[in-house]
């Protein structure tokens, strides 16, 4: 094991050796001659004498040696991956604050996201099947007119297809139609041929396939039980979009058509004004009038 030295003759040997450095011209001649080395030692100690520091002669040869050897001599390393870490890491005081901060408002996000929008969005989607057979049930108890059970069913098996493929908003659409039909099936309401002055209670049409015949057509509405008017989506067979209108017309032999428009001519009343009635859990009114159900929207 090699004899350890004291701190105090490293530092001065040290400081030997920057002296000498800062003495560049003494150093250069003295290195000339052959006596250089004790030339140099002889300097250093008036050097140091002037300084009124006593430095040992053995202190002053290792300086010397030292010199040679390019001890205690700073060699900067070249460019190269540890040079730029051990760069960063110097640096750490500049980018360590910002960093941290990033990294804390990037938690922060991270967090409110998984805890406001994916969280609740997980939740959501793992209740879908649950609320789909729910919706389900509740038509199904509801729906009394094998036309609304049907669309019912149909639904679900809609509903089930899309949760077997794992399409979330497939499973919503359909959720949402569930509940439009389930408005459908509550609504009740009186349907009823508009009379009242100034408006049409019927029309015809010559259709443009056949211009010698006519199209019959009553007018009609849907009154509630407390006397408001709804507003319906309704099929126009003569263009096949759907209007969603408080008025149409629906169609109808040329016998009731005469007949409703004898009754409102004896004296601008139409007395048996009832064309049908829509009741709770079914989709179509009863007709209490022959009409094939067809419609127009505008006249």
């Amino acid at each position: 094991m090699p004899e350890s030295r004291p701190l105090d003759d490293v530092m001065l040997a040290m400081d030997v050796v920057d002296t000498l450095r800062h003495q560049q011209l003494l150093v250069e001649r003295e290195l000339k001659t052959d006596d250089r080395d004790k030339k140099m030692i002889e300097r250093l100690r008036a050097i140091y004498a002037s300084q009124g520091i006593e430095v040992p002669d053995r202190v002053l040869q290792e300086g010397v040696v030292a010199l040679k050897e390019d001890r205690f001599v700073y060699d900067r390393p070249g460019p190269g991956f540890q040079s730029r870490l051990a760069r960063v890491y110097v640096m750490r005081e500049r980018w360590g604050k910002p960093l941290l901060l990033v990294v804390g408002v990037l938690a922060i996000v991270w967090f409110a996201y998984g805890y406001f929008v994916s969280g609740p969005a997980e939740r959501e989607k793992e209740l879908l099947p649950a609320r789909l057979q729910s919706q389900y049930q509740l038509l199904d108890q509801q729906a009394k007119g094998p036309v609304a059970k049907e669309r019912s069913k149909t639904l679900l098996e809609k509903g089930n297809l899309a949760l077997q493929k794992n399409d979330t908003d497939a499973v919503l659409g359909v959720l949402d139609q569930m509940e439009n039909l389930q408005s459908e099936i509550d609504l009740q309401y009186e349907l009823r041929i508009v009379s009242r002055p100034g408006e049409k209670s019927g029309v015809w049409r010559i259709p443009d396939a056949n211009i010698d015949a006519r199209n019959f057509y009553i007018v009609v509405e849907a009154v509630t039980p407390d006397g408001g008017v709804l507003e319906l989506p309704i099929v126009n067979e003569e263009d096949g979009r759907t209007y969603q209108v408080k008025k149409w017309g629906l169609r109808v032999s040329e016998e009731v058509f005469e007949r409703i428009a004898s009754d409102k001519m004896d004296d601008g009343i139409i007395q048996d004004n009832r064309f049908g009635l829509k009741k709770k859990g079914y989709l179509e009114p009863e007709y209490t009038k022959s009409t094939t159900g067809s419609a127009i929207t505008s006249w």
